[in-house]
């Protein structure tokens, strides 16, 4: 029956041995220095393989700039809403894929030059004497290396290497992408620097820079990539303002090659200043646009009119004709003229009210100046929605909220609606003054009904002449003030430094971070290859885990021999080994004092299974007990493996079962050995029943007589877990001494043992630790202290302060 204190200790057994891991892990500080090493050499690679990383920068203003010849007469002044509005609009518009587009299609940074580095391909934009020129109508090969190589003046190489019988060509202009099959072998052709390539899968041509430097026999290579995939990679631009709502911007961005982020920083500001300004002179160009259709017109009506005057005046009196009634004709004139502005007012109502009804896109709309409407509620707003219209259309491709658009419908809506009603109550106002106009002319050509016919048909031709001409003079008029408008006009964007290579810039790469990366895995690496062994291993490690698992007393530590042969104690008796055998001879007369035994002692050595240190603690037990000039004899009692005779340089083919058959007798069988005061008897050949021959009579009788003539008798007996001769031989035993091995007996060993124990078929067991190395590096029995005490300690001088002895003297 077990009691409450089993319980207690397997419990105790499963709780992590925080000292033991910690004293294990600094044993393997081997281990980790390597790992270190592995580590730091794999993060030394990397970093030497990596590419240098730049950060650039730039810096716009976004400032509306006001146009000084602006009045209200012209309102053809594109607008871009507040400060902050036009802020992040810049900011989106930079990072917008449309943008970008065309940013990276007016500076073909699709096709790649690359020059081979140390260690790989590196990017040679800037650099290379070259520059190609590809047919953007054609297709071309994309996503393959294409090696050039000059190998004259004026003649390259181009090599391919096909590995498959089918790439992929692109064609820049429409972005679509085609496959073709090809011979999968490497492709090698020469062609004329200048001389237009035109292969099924390449066509461009090369010319040389301006100051080529060396170039020949150099070989680069370039590489034409993805449209899209590279409008992706620029999208990357960081846009930030210097201060919260500050309308200065900063543009940055990293890369491998400078000279790509200069010319990539300055052409996007460029793109967008140039299409800002576009945008802002957009009502003028919907104006002068308007106003060139509508002159085309006038000039036929003016010409035919002139004609019709010219042939109407030939041979008459002009004269005679213009006397009489010329006043009337003039206000007449007038009049046409006020019927003409009014219908043309009237004409942009109607085809204002048709765009903002059926209409999505109102960036077209003319300035309604163009029309002679001067009234504010019309041009403010038509100019609102055409900058709205705009700015919608700009975003389509960079932002994808439907709440942004739906913000922008909701306001495009409501200035729709404001001029829905304005357009009526104006037309109202219109038709009223039409009426009184079309009165007037009526009344002014009763008057001149009264005339000759021919004198009705002059002022007739004059009027329809002078009308044309005054309608052209007022369309040249407005035309002239859009042209000057618009060139008057600059962009709302302007650089206050632009990029530029001024050396340095360099932000990578982070070599610190694989450094620091390398020593934390390869200190990481190793805790958990020493955590999971620590966990699996159900071995013994050190005392406090037997400590934990038994009540079995503990009665010495050995440490691990460092002879050839078992003789540890004999050969270096001066030794820390010796020491601790030495340690076990005194903790065993103490536990033979406490039985009160006197005469001939008894010591059986038992383990759990072969190669614990079994015979070697016996033999060196032995020597002690011998050395102290006490008569002992070593019995051989492991039948099955009888190993005692090798060490002594005895023979085997005598021994305790010659003895125990009746065939030799104890003086035969006992061997003295080289120790004074040491005997041996060794197992003799290996008998058919050696469990038969450990429990028969005369196995006692052999401990009897050997009693009568020794101090102390050791009983070296096989393994309890594996066979049970020991069990039958421990009733001979004054004491029992049970082997355990550090790091080779298992914990369950243990266990049986206290079951054997509790049952009462071991008695006066005790255990020695075996075999222990503490890799904390204390000593045995005084820990630290014992350096330099024991001879086979030889102390190292430390070369540093040798050196430093030498430089001072």
């Amino acid at each position: 029956m077990f009691d409450s204190k089993d319980f207690s200790l397997a419990e105790h057994s499963n709780t992590f041995d925080f000292k033991g891991f910690l004293i294990k892990t600094i044993g393997y500080w081997k281990i980790f220095l390597l790992s270190w090493l592995i580590a730091f050499t794999i993060a030394y690679q990397i970093n030497v393989r990596k590419q240098k990383i730049y950060l650039l920068s730039n810096t716009i203003s976004v400032k509306e700039e006001t146009n000084p010849f602006f009045s209200s007469n012209t309102s053809l002044v594109f607008n871009w809403g507040g400060t902050s509005d036009k802020v992040q609009t810049v900011s989106t518009m930079l990072r917008s894929r449309s943008h970008n587009e065309e940013v990276i299609e007016r500076l073909q940074f699709y096709i790649n030059y690359l020059e081979q580095g140390d260690y790989n391909l590196v990017d040679a934009y800037g650099t290379v004497p070259f520059r190609v020129f590809i047919d953007e109508k054609k297709e071309q090969l994309a996503g393959q290396l294409i090696q050039i190589k000059f190998v004259s003046a004026n003649e390259y190489e181009i090599s391919i290497p096909f590995e498959s019988d089918r790439v992929r060509l692109v064609n820049y202009t429409d972005k679509t992408s085609n496959r073709i099959a090809v011979n999968p072998v490497p492709f090698t052709q020469k062609f004329k620097i200048g001389q237009q390539v035109q292969l099924p899968f390449l066509n461009w041509k090369i010319k040389l820079a301006e100051h080529p430097g060396m170039y020949i026999n150099k070989e680069y290579y370039v590489r034409l990539d993805d449209f899209d995939q590279t409008v992706a990679q620029f999208q990357t631009v960081d846009v930030q303002p210097i201060s919260t709502g500050s309308s200065i911007l900063t543009l940055s961005m990293q890369g491998t090659n400078k000279a790509k982020l200069v010319d990539y920083l300055n052409a996007t500001v460029k793109v967008l200043s140039e299409n800002q300004l576009a945008a802002k002179n957009q009502f003028a160009t919907n104006t002068i646009k308007f106003i060139d259709s509508t002159m085309l017109q006038m000039e036929e009506l003016l010409k035919d009119s002139g004609d019709e005057l010219k042939a109407f005046r030939q041979g008459k009196d002009v004269v005679q004709l213009e006397n009489g009634g010329a006043e009337v004709s003039t206000r007449l004139s007038e009049f046409e003229i006020q019927l003409d502005l009014i219908k043309r007012k009237i004409a942009y109502y109607n085809t204002l009210k048709s765009y903002l009804t059926n209409s999505n896109d109102f960036s077209t709309l003319p300035a309604p100046s163009v029309a002679g409407i001067e009234d504010p509620n019309i041009t403010v707003n038509v100019s609102k929605l055409i900058t709205l219209s705009v700015q919608r259309a700009e975003k389509r491709y960079a932002v994808k909220s439907d709440k942004l658009f739906q913000d922008f419908d909701n306001q495009m809506q409501a200035i729709k609606d404001v001029l829905l009603v304005n357009i009526a109550s104006a037309k109202v106002a219109l038709q009223y003054d039409l009426n009184m106009v079309s009165a007037k002319m009526t009344q002014a050509q009763n008057e001149l009904q009264v005339l000759p016919e021919n004198q009705q048909e002059l002022f007739k031709i004059q009027r329809k002449y002078n009308l044309s001409d005054n309608i052209y003079s007022s369309f040249l008029t407005k035309r002239s003030e859009a042209e000057v408008v618009k060139a008057a006009n600059v962009s709302d964007i302007r650089f206050i430094d632009t990029a530029k290579d001024t050396g340095g810039g360099i932000i990578g790469p982070k070599t610190g971070v694989n450094y620091i990366l390398a020593l934390f895995l390869g200190f990481l690496l190793p805790f958990l290859y020493i955590l999971v062994v620590f966990l699996l291993n159900n071995t013994i490690q050190y005392r406090e885990d037997l400590e934990k698992i038994t009540q079995i007393p503990i009665i010495g530590v050995v440490g691990k021999k460092g002879t050839d042969t078992n003789l540890a104690v004999f050969e270096r008796p001066k030794s820390a080994l010796a020491e601790a055998f030495r340690a076990l001879r005194s903790s065993l007369q103490f536990l033979y004092k406490k039985q009160q035994l006197a005469g001939a002692k008894t010591l059986m050595i038992t383990s759990s299974i072969s190669g614990e240190g079994k015979t070697f603690c016996s033999i060196n037990i032995a020597t002690v007990l011998a050395l102290s000039e006490k008569r002992t004899i070593i019995v051989g009692l492991d039948l099955r493996k009888p190993k005692l005779f090798t060490d002594f340089n005895c023979t085997n083919q005598i021994g305790v079962v010659n003895y125990l058959i009746g065939t030799h007798t104890l003086d035969e069988v006992i061997q003295p050995t080289f120790v004074p005061h040491l005997d041996l008897i060794p197992a003799g050949p290996l008998p058919p029943n050696p469990g038969e021959l450990l429990i028969s009579d005369a196995i006692s009788e052999l401990i009897d007589r050997l009693k009568e003539k020794y101090d102390y008798i050791i009983l070296d007996t096989p393994p309890i877990g594996l066979v049970s001769d020991a069990m039958e031989l421990s009733s001979f035993a004054d004491v029992v001494l049970y082997i355990v091995r550090q790091n080779y007996t298992s914990k369950a060993m243990i266990g049986q043992l206290n079951m054997r124990n509790k049952k009462g078929e071991l008695k006066n067991v005790s255990i020695i630790l075996n075999a222990f190395e503490n890799n904390a590096q204390y000593g045995y029995g005084y820990g630290a202290y014992s350096n330099g005490y024991y001879e086979e300690h030889v102390r190292i001088k430390n070369p540093w302060s040798k050196f430093k002895k030498r430089k001072k003297e």
